[in-house]
């Protein structure tokens, strides 16, 4: 993410898209990379879940959380 990536949107809201979610620590940096550019993360979508592995309950604190397939 480019730290101007938001520059020109104030109060960005940002759909975060990913392929693929597991722990979540992928997810929770890019929610502070976002906060740091000036946006607002409000939901996350993923192609797939690992659901085992906890990292969607870690992101439902943070925004809306989606995925396509879980396993």
């Amino acid at each position: 993410i480019h730290q101007d990536a938001f520059r020109n949107i104030k109060n960005a809201k940002i759909l975060l898209v990913d392929d693929l979610i597991a722990t979540g620590g992928t997810a929770l940096a890019s929610f502070e990379l976002i906060k740091k550019a000036g946006g607002e993360c409000i939901e996350a979508c993923f192609l797939m879940n690992l659901k085992n592995l906890g990292g969607e309950e870690k992101l439902q604190k943070h925004c809306s959380v989606y995925s396509v397939l879980e396993f």
